[in-house]
């Protein structure tokens, strides 16, 4: 297993460490400390599944060691009493004002005010679950308990912990500075890797026996839709389940369906010839039997004797096992048909060895396997406690179809976060019962669009697929529309993939990440920022049938104004409010400041690749900065394009290679009057096409440069100084949203007059006087939103 060594460096630097008999300290940054206690006074210097670096820059501390030791920096304060590890003797305290009445932190007691972590499963949950702890507390403190986990030997593989009384764990005391606490939980436990390209797109994933053929035509059919996808997922019927030859329950395979894969090799062409990734789904709990394909090969491997067909055992505390279930039997299969691997733990934790968890095991050997010949590796498997970020991507369960599975799990991907694991993949839609419910899968979708990992999924049942086509005409249409943005996203997720691994930044952050002193950022636990330029909102509950319209309530942040990249709406930030939307739209805010980059193309192709145009979303009031990188399955991006604003000149510069590039201004609705588009420091205005879009599409500025050069070169837009979006008044939009209310006729009447006299009156009367007409937040909601959005006055 020597080629299963990876990098560590576990030993830390002996000036960071405070020891006695029984005990150890060690102080890896002013704000982290490892504590251990050993009953017969062996400590660990080995990594573990957590903590494979400690060897980090000694941080300034000092020690009072007296009758008991304390350990002081600048950040906390930690008192012990040299005796077992108790509440009453280990206590430690920052210095920091995180709560009215101080905190304090006791070895062993509850945690107070953590605000989670993530699980190993929704297997089967109905709405919430218990999501664990994190590294990050409203307390300002937060420990991570890492004494049960296995270590890794240095050789290759791993090891349980040596028996005895032991403890070792990890403070953190980084108050409500989160972003520093979780870069620490990077330093210490590894950076969260770059995903490739391809895992960003669309994935198709269906419990179903699909035959060769019918799987091919289905992924044609997508595309004459023009829906594009990028990996095609294969749950376990791809192999051999429930034919006689099978001696067990069949959830374990390793030998294809000849019935239904009459030609692997070609299937497995055919899908690469679309520009299709494939995994194979694995449930390796059973072992390999005689009836398997590569049974006499791994048998010949390990010794095993063949005469009476006994079944090889799943046993991945055994390397040499390990060694052939990796090089023999998976690699057969990927000369096949096989890109990456689905790791399909659903045993529990317990192995031959007491600590060794097979799903540790499967996640750690999979992905370093995946990683051999220069690409970029990838496994979509379970969470198995902290360190599990090292080994994207999550695969989070059979999930229920319901509203309540749907409400939760924008909170429970944004906390994940709090445990350093960034790249969840759900099952869009849902997976198993429930009912049938066209909006509900539609929001679903829409979600998974702006989450991590888009990966369609079901069970195997003739009523529960999700192509969009077989869904209500009003729910398939939004549907492809956002299947296609998603893969017009794909530059935009893939910088901030690559960027966020440098930063140690995760792509979703919870919005007290960034605003932590704001009660109003942990009251909106679903909202979060989708990389730096976007924030999500989402629409977690069914339309009022009345208006047809959804609702979410949202918390708007001091970041000077901002808009929705698909309504154009303007909102002032700093305050609350709750967001209506149409099922076609969904609440995605845009900043000041803001540049986001797409691809151009209104529907790309299949594989996420590389974009022939560009469109680029810029919001103006703020300078901002953007880059653009690319990358392939072998190389992680490069450098395409650095795009920056300066507000004060009302000036972007791009610089750009061989590509068609497209700037959309958002809300802004008029074109100035001295814009200038300059190449290469030459006029190229009269080259360039300037247009306004207006309502019912998204209101914006566009700049189309169409002249194209293979060498780099620089784009110049000049707006003129310090430009604003416009102040859109919502005439014509609320109009169309009364038209759609099904309501009494007399009803819409006295909405309207309130509309139409709202542009001679101030917003405080307007607003009186629709709450005076008695109606219902859901009717009114709406029209108040709209008004109340952007408080600068409007002129013609």
């Amino acid at each position: 297993m020597d080629r299963y060594v990876f990098s560590t460096k576990p030993k830390a630097n002996p000036e960071a460490v405070i020891a006695g008999p029984n005990y150890r300290f060690t102080v890896l940054t002013n704000r982290l400390v490892r504590f251990e206690w050993a009953e017969d006074g062996q400590f660990e210097d080995r990594a573990s599944t957590f903590a494979i670096n400690r060897d980090l820059p000694v941080p300034e501390f000092r020690i009072i060691d007296k009758d008991g030791l304390e350990i002081i920096t600048e950040h906390f304060h930690l008192s012990y009493d040299k005796k077992r590890f108790s509440p009453d003797g280990m206590v430690a305290h920052i210095n920091a004002k995180t709560t009215k009445y101080g905190t304090e932190w006791r070895f062993g007691t509850e945690p107070t005010l953590n605000l989670g972590g993530t699980a190993r499963t929704l297997d089967l949950c109905d709405g919430r679950c218990d999501m664990g702890l994190g590294v990050l507390s409203k307390a300002g403190i937060a420990s991570i308990d890492d004494s049960g986990s296995m270590l890794f030997d240095g050789e290759g593989f791993v090891t349980g912990r040596p028996l005895g009384d032991r403890v070792d764990g990890y403070l953190f005391a980084y108050g409500r500075d989160y972003k520093s606490a979780i870069k620490a939980f990077y330093a210490v436990s590894g950076k969260q890797p770059v995903v490739p390209r391809y895992a960003l797109g669309n994935w198709w994933s269906r419990y179903y026996p699909y035959r060769q053929n019918e799987y091919i035509q289905l992924m044609d059919e997508f595309r004459a839709r023009d829906i594009p996808l990028s990996v095609a997922v294969l749950d376990m019927d791809w192999h051999l389940v429930s034919e006689k030859c099978v001696p067990h329950a069949g959830w374990t395979g390793y030998t294809w369906n000849r019935e239904l894969f009459p030609d692997p090799t070609l299937f497995g062409r055919e899908l690469h010839h679309r520009n299709l990734k494939i995994t194979l789904n694995d449930h390796p709990h059973d072992g390999v039997h005689s009836h398997e394909d590569s049974y006499q090969e791994m048998a010949n491997f390990l010794g095993h004797d063949t005469k009476e067909n006994t079944p090889i055992l799943f046993d991945p505390t055994n390397p040499k096992f390990m060694e052939a279930y990796l090089n023999i039997l998976h690699r057969n299969l990927e000369s096949v048909a096989c890109d990456f691997w689905w790791p399909d733990w659903q045993q529990g934790p317990y192995s031959k060895i007491p600590g060794v968890d097979p799903l540790w095991l499967l996640n750690h050997f999979t992905y370093l396997d995946n990683n051999r010949d220069g690409k970029v590796p990838l496994i979509l498997s379970r969470y198995a406690g902290p360190g599990s970020h090292r080994y994207p991507i999550g695969f989070s369960g059979d999930t229920v179809v319901t509203w309540a599975s749907l409400e939760f799990q924008p909170e429970f991907t944004a906390t994940a976060s709090n445990i350093g694991y960034g790249w969840w993949s759900h099952d869009i839609g849902g997976h198993i019962h429930g009912g049938r419910d066209d909006e509900l899968v539609t929001r679903w979708i829409q979600l998974g669009v702006f989450s991590p990992i888009l990966r369609l999924h079901s069970t195997s049942s003739r009523w529960m697929s999700k192509e969009p086509w077989l869904y209500r005409e009003e729910c398939s249409s939004v549907m492809s529309q956002f299947l296609r943005f998603r893969h017009r996203l794909v530059p935009y997720l893939y910088t901030e993939n690559v960027l966020g691994s440098e930063a140690d930044e995760p792509l979703i952050q919870p919005m007290y990440w960034i605003y932590p002193q704001r009660e109003e950022a942990y009251s909106v636990p679903n909202q979060y920022f989708f990389g730096p330029e976007l924030m999500v909102a989402p629409i977690v509950q069914p339309c009022d049938r009345r208006t047809n319209l959804a609702s979410t309530i949202a918390w708007l942040p001091p970041l000077g104004r901002h808009v929705d990249i698909f309504t154009g709406t303007v909102y002032d930030g700093n305050h609350g409010m709750t967001l209506y939307r149409r099922l076609e739209e969904y609440p995605v805010l845009a900043h000041e400041g803001s540049i986001i980059s797409l691809d151009a193309e209104a529907s790309p192709t299949n594989g996420c690749l590389k974009p022939d145009k560009f469109e680029v979303l810029i919001v103006v009031g703020q300078d901002g900065h953007a880059a653009v990188l690319e990358g392939e399955d072998s190389r992680i991006g490069r450098p395409v394009s650095s795009i920056q604003f300066t507000q004060a000149e009302g000036k972007l510069t791009a610089e750009a290679t061989g590509r068609l590039w497209t700037f959309r201004f958002l809300a802004i609705t008029s074109i100035p009057n001295d814009l200038k588009v300059l190449a290469n420091g030459i006029d190229r205005t009269k080259d360039s096409t300037v247009t306004v879009v207006s309502y019912p599409d998204t209101p914006s500025l566009l700049v189309q440069c169409p002249f194209v050069s293979n060498d780099q070169y620089s784009l110049a837009i000049h707006l003129g100084p310090n430009p604003e979006m416009s102040v859109i008044h919502h005439k014509a939009r609320l109009e169309r949203l009364i038209m759609d209310y099904q309501i009494e006729f007399q009803m819409k009447n006295k909405l309207w007059e309130v509309v139409e006299l709202s542009e001679e009156r101030p917003p405080n009367v307007t607003i009186a006087n629709l709450m005076a007409l008695g109606y219902d937040e859901a009717i009114v909601g709406p029209i108040a939103e709209l008004l109340l959005a952007d408080s600068r006055p409007f002129r013609e």
